[in-house]
C-alpha cells in the first residue's frame, strides 16, 4: 500500500515536471500568413461571461499573445479593474520564449495593486491590478488568465477582434445564461453565427468562434475601425444594480431606470431657490435665463470625480452639490437641471458618449454606450446644450467633445435619443488679415490678426489658454506656421458666445522672408496657412471616404512693396472645386501693394470609395496652389 502510494506520487510529480517543461505556444506553430506585417499574434483568446442572476455574473478571460517587436510590447501588459462591486477571484500571468519554454511566472509581489487616480477624482473605490510581462528578447509570448465576480448585471463586456498589425490564431466569446435572463447581442462586421447549446444545468449558451484572422489595413480618410473589425455588443434585458431593478430592451425602458436613480435628488436649499429667482427676475427668454443659471452654476462649483459603487451611475443630490460646491458630470448636470427648473425652465439630464473620435452610438441597440452627462434645454426649434463640468466653457458651446452625435435625453416618459449640434462650415472659421511690409533685402515686418471661431477656437488647444499668458505665448510660438519669425508682441482676446471665438493679434519680424536672386525677389504669398495634407495613394480602395469636419479658412494678406520693386509675375486666379471642398486664390497689384486672398472650404460627409482619387487630387492641387511664388524685379 505504501509502495503504491509512493509510486502514484512519483508519477504525478513526473507528469507535473513534464507538463512544466513541455513547450507552450512555440512561435514555429504560427501559420506563416498570420506572421506577415504584424507586431502581435493572438494565439488564443477565450472570454466566458456567465449570468447567474439579475444582479450577479462571472467573467473568465484567458489570453496568449506572441509579441514580435517593441511596438507590440503594450500587449505584454494587462490592467484589471475592480471595486466593491467586482472581485478578482483568480489571476495568473506567464511569459514564454520563442521555443515555448516558460521564462517567467508573475509573482504576487510583482502585481501592482493601486487606486485609480486621474488627478480630478476625489472619491473612488475603483482600483486596478497592473501586470507587466515585457521581455527584452523577441519574439516572446505572454499568457494572462483571470476571473472576476460581478455583483450586478447592468454591464456585459463587449469584445472586438482584429486591428492593424495584429492577427488572431483563434478567439472565442461564450455567453452562459438562464433562459429567463437571455441577453441581447449584436455582432458587427462579421457573418459568424453563434453556436447554441442547452447545458445540463438548465442554462443555455451562445459561443462565437474565430480562427485565422489576418491583420486589417485601415485606409486613409476611411471609416473608424469600429466599422471594420468584428465587434460583439452584449447587453442585458432585465437587470438589477444595487437594489435598482430595470429593463434595457428599449431606450424608453432604459430611461425609466435612469429616472429611478435620479428620483428625489433635485431638492435645493431655500436660499439657492431665492438666488435663482433673483438672477432671472428681469430676464424674458429661455436662453437669457438659462445663460444666467449656467454662469451661476459655473461660478459656484468645480468638477471633481466621484466613483463609489452605484455612484458611478447615480448623481449626488443637488443639495449636496449646493453645499459642497463640487461634483462630477452626473452631479453637476443634475444640479443644473434642478436650478433651471427653479427658474421655470424645463431641462433634461442627458447621457452622451463624449470625446473627439469616439465611436458612434448604435441606435438600434439600447445599452450603456455612454461615458458622460450634459444638460439639454429645449428652446423652440432649437436645443441649448450645457457642459456642466467646465468652469470656463462659453454658454451653449459643445465643441469637439460632444458635437454632432447622438445623446440619450431622459424625459418625463423615460428617455430617447436626440442629436447634438452640428456646426456648419461657416461657424467653424479661421479668418486672417495681415499687413506685411517687405524690404528690398528680403526681411519683412508683419501685423497679423486671426479670428478662430467655432471648432477652430480649439485649434491646438487655444481655448484652454485663456487667462494664462505663459500658455498663450507657448501657443503662439507653436502655432505660428512661419519657418522663421521673431515675436515682438501678441494679444489674445476671447469672444464668449454660443459659437465662441478667439482673436489673436501678432506683431512679427520675418528675417529672410523673401529670397533675393540678382535683381529678383521671390516671396511666398501664403504667409502661414499652407496646406500640407495630401492623402496617401491607395490601390483597390475597399472602404468609403469619410471626412469628419466642416470648416472655412479665409486669408487676406497685403504686401507693401518697396518703390524700386514691381511684380514681374502675378499668377492667374485659382479655382478648385470638388465634392470635398472649394478653394480660391487671387492676386491684385495696386499702388505699390500686392493683395493675396485665399479661401478654402471643406465639409464633412461620407462618399463612395470610388471618389478617393478625387480627394487626393483636390488636396494635391490645393498644395500646389498654396506653394506658388511671386516674383518681384528691381527697377534699378
Amino acid at each position: 500500500m505504501i509502495k503504491s502510494t509512493l509510486l502514484t506520487a512519483f508519477i504525478l510529480s513526473w507528469q507535473l515536471i513534464v507538463a512544466k517543461d513541455e513547450p507552450k505556444y512555440p512561435v514555429s506553430a504560427i501559420p506563416a500568413e498570420l506572421k506577415e506585417n504584424v507586431n502581435v499574434v493572438v494565439r488564443e483568446e477565450v472570454t466566458r461571461f456567465r449570468i447567474l442572476s439579475k444582479n450577479s455574473a462571472n467573467l473568465y478571460v484567458h489570453q496568449a499573445l506572441t509579441i514580435f517587436n517593441e511596438k507590440g510590447n503594450r500587449f505584454a501588459k494587462e490592467i484589471i479593474g475592480y471595486d466593491k462591486l467586482t472581485k478578482i477571484v483568480e489571476m495568473n500571468a506567464y511569459a514564454y520564449d520563442a521555443n515555448g519554454k516558460q521564462i517567467k511566472r508573475l509573482k504576487k509581489s510583482e502585481i501592482y495593486d493601486q487606486a485609480v487616480f486621474d488627478g480630478m477624482t476625489l472619491f473612488s473605490d475603483d482600483r486596478l491590478k497592473r501586470l507587466d510581462l515585457t521581455q527584452a528578447t523577441y519574439p516572446y509570448t505572454v499568457e494572462f488568465e483571470y476571473e472576476i465576480e460581478f455583483k450586478f448585471l447592468y454591464y456585459i463586456p463587449s469584445a472586438a477582434w482584429g486591428g492593424e498589425n495584429i492577427s488572431h490564431e483563434q478567439a472565442s466569446y461564450q455567453l452562459i445564461y438562464p433562459k429567463e435572463l437571455k441577453p441581447r447581442y449584436q455582432l458587427l462586421n462579421s457573418t459568424i453565427e453563434p453556436r447554441k447549446e442547452s447545458l445540463t444545468d438548465g442554462n443555455e449558451s451562445l459561443t462565437w468562434n474565430f480562427k485565422n484572422l489576418k491583420p486589417n489595413k485601415f485606409e486613409p480618410s476611411g471609416p473608424s475601425q469600429d466599422e471594420i473589425i468584428p465587434r460583439l455588443l452584449v447587453a442585458p434585458s432585465s437587470f438589477e444594480f444595487s437594489g435598482y431593478p430595470g429593463k434595457m430592451d428599449t431606450w424608453n425602458d432604459y430611461g425609466k431606470w435612469q429616472k429611478s436613480l435620479n428620483k428625489d435628488r433635485d431638492q435645493l436649499p431655500e436660499q439657492t431657490k431665492q438666488k435663482i429667482k433673483e438672477i432671472t427676475r428681469n430676464l424674458t427668454t429661455t436662453e437669457q435665463k438659462a445663460k444666467a443659471v449656467y454662469e451661476f452654476m459655473q461660478s459656484k462649483t468645480r468638477y471633481v470625480g466621484i466613483q463609489l459603487g452605484i455612484g458611478g451611475w447615480q448623481p449626488f443630490p443637488a443639495s449636496v452639490v449646493d453645499e459642497t460646491g463640487y461634483g462630477d458630470c452626473k452631479a453637476l448636470s443634475n444640479y443644473t437641471v434642478a436650478l433651471l427648473n427653479e427658474a421655470g425652465i424645463k431641462a433634461h439630464y442627458t447621457i452622451i458618449r463624449a470625446g473627439r473620435g469616439e465611436s458612434s452610438i448604435k441606435s438600434d441597440f439600447p445599452s450603456n454606450q455612454f461615458n458622460h452627462v450634459v444638460v439639454s434645454v429645449p428652446n423652440g426649434k432649437d436645443t441649448l446644450w450645457l457642459e456642466c463640468t467646465s468652469q470656463t466653457n462659453p454658454f451653449g458651446y459643445q465643441g469637439t467633445f460632444t458635437e454632432d452625435r447622438l445623446a440619450f435625453m431622459i424625459d418625463d416618459e423615460g428617455g430617447r435619443l436626440i442629436r447634438t449640434i452640428n456646426y456648419t462650415p461657416e461657424q467653424n472659421t479661421q479668418s486672417r488679415t495681415a499687413e506685411v511690409t517687405l524690404e528690398a533685402s528680403g526681411n519683412a515686418k508683419a501685423k497679423v490678426t486671426t479670428t478662430y471661431r467655432g471648432i477652430q477656437y480649439e485649434s491646438g488647444g487655444l481655448n484652454r489658454t485663456m487667462n494664462n499668458g505663459d500658455e498663450q505665448k507657448k501657443w503662439v510660438e507653436n502655432n505660428t506656421d512661419i519657418p522663421s519669425f521673431v515675436l515682438n508682441t501678441f494679444s489674445i482676446k476671447e469672444i464668449r458666445e454660443k459659437v465662441p471665438a478667439a482673436v489673436v493679434n501678432l506683431d512679427l519680424t520675418l528675417n529672410r522672408y523673401a529670397t533675393a536672386s540678382g535683381k529678383r525677389l521671390f516671396i511666398a504669398p501664403n504667409l502661414m496657412n499652407k496646406n500640407t495634407y495630401i492623402p496617401e495613394k491607395t490601390e483597390d480602395r475597399k472602404t468609403d471616404v469619410v471626412r469628419k469636419t466642416n470648416w472655412v479658412d479665409l486669408d487676406t494678406i497685403r504686401f507693401s512693396i518697396p518703390e524700386n520693386l514691381y511684380p514681374e509675375f502675378l499668377p492667374d486666379p485659382v479655382k478648385i472645386n470638388s465634392k470635398f471642398g472649394e478653394y480660391q486664390a487671387s492676386f491684385q497689384f495696386d499702388a505699390g501693394k500686392v493683395t493675396y486672398i485665399r479661401r478654402m472650404k471643406v465639409w464633412k460627409g461620407r462618399y463612395a470609395k470610388e471618389t478617393y482619387n478625387e480627394l487626393v487630387d483636390f488636396y494635391k492641387n490645393v498644395s500646389k496652389a498654396d506653394n506658388i511664388k511671386l516674383v518681384f524685379l528691381n527697377k534699378t
